[in-house]
């Protein structure tokens, strides 16, 4: 099942074409609302809450697919591991990226709410001295101390639409006001993200950088159960994917030699109990029933106990070039933590907004 959007947006027939060019005038006049308001940024007179924590924000410039939640993960992970109090503030569209953060992350505070202001604080409030927001770029009202902005090279394209006649929330000049710019990749090959990030950063005067969004091992969704996914090789698979990219995730699992058949959603897509029953019946026949872990977090609590287990692959950020430049930030943040506030409730409690 392939969502209208990513039919029009991605798609190559004459049909997708005509409507794209329908939508230009659309795209023409988004493109001027989104010039206005940067350059009101610009000017100072819409002005940026400066926060009382070091900030770094997360983003891309397209809609969805370029790898944001498991690279904020990272960071998190990073901050935590060198001795910092990290929160992740986001503002939880969908209710995956939540759920996904606290499995990722079970020592990490997590915010979520519209008002990323107002997270920022609630973090300062529940002890942090670091936040990592997610999916910050284009909210500007929020300062911060660095912005890392993510595109995936499985979804690059050339020409840029911006939408509605395409993904893009941005034009590639906004790359001017990162501090890095990460080339994700997950089924390209390296050299192919490494030269597209280069390419990209030199043109418009940023730093750079490439990570690979890896699957990790095979996870039972109730037990926890670990197997290595080369337990999937020359076995019969039902992927299930709501993401941005869910043909990715098949690939992923064919080169791991699986033998797929995938079940593919929205991204962000909320399942019902009626998709559950149809997969459940599609899953009969399969051996295993993988998701992500995306996924995995919504379709928990209403995949029935007597169904074939249902499981999720996790997902591996390995940087793979910009390493420097990515812990020169990181370093940055770190040094520009003030002591927390004593807090002796745990670490999420309350932590959502």
């Amino acid at each position: 099942m392939t969502s209208a959007v990513e039919w029009l947006w991605y798609g190559s027939g004459y049909l997708q074409g005509g409507v794209r060019g329908l939508l230009l005038p659309l795209a023409a006049l988004y493109r001027s609302a989104v010039a206005l308001r940067n350059g009101l940024y610009d000017k100072g007179i819409l002005r940026v809450e400066q926060p009382s924590l070091p900030v770094l924000s997360v983003g891309n410039l397209t809609a969805g697919g370029s790898g944001k939640t498991p690279f904020a993960a990272w960071l998190a992970a990073r901050l935590l591991a060198a001795g910092a109090k990290p929160a992740v503030v986001l503002r939880g569209y969908g209710g995956d990226e939540e759920l996904v953060h606290r499995e990722l992350n079970p020592g990490v505070v997590v915010v979520t709410g519209a008002e990323r202001v107002l997270g920022v604080s609630r973090a300062l409030g529940l002890g942090c001295d670091v936040v990592v927001l997610d999916d910050g770029f284009q909210h500007r009202r929020l300062g911060r101390l660095a912005d890392l902005v993510l595109l995936s090279s499985e979804r690059w394209q050339e020409p840029q639409r911006l939408l509605p006649a395409g993904p893009w929330r941005e034009p590639l000049r906004a790359l001017e006001r990162a501090a890095l710019l990460v080339v994700s990749r997950r089924t390209r090959p390296r050299e192919e993200a490494e030269a597209l990030a280069m390419r990209l950063g030199r043109a418009h005067r940023v730093a750079f950088a490439t990570i690979a969004l890896l699957p990790g091992e095979l996870r039972q969704a109730f037990t926890q159960e670990a197997l290595p996914l080369e337990a999937l090789r020359a076995k019969a698979i039902l992927a299930v994917a709501g993401i941005a990219d869910p043909r990715s995730f098949a690939l992923q699992l064919e080169r791991a030699g699986a033998l797929v058949e995938l079940a593919a959603f929205p991204d962000h897509h909320r399942f019902s109990r009626g998709d559950v029953r149809r997969l459940v019946q599609r899953a009969q026949d399969a051996e295993f029933c993988v998701c992500t872990q995306k996924d995995a977090v919504k379709l928990r609590p209403l995949w029935p106990r007597d169904a074939p287990a249902l499981w999720y692959v996790s997902v591996r950020c390995e940087v793979e070039s910009g390493t420097e430049a990515l812990e020169a930030i990181l370093a940055r943040a770190l040094a520009l933590r003030h002591p927390a506030k004593p807090n002796n409730r745990p670490a999420d409690a309350g932590a959502s907004t």
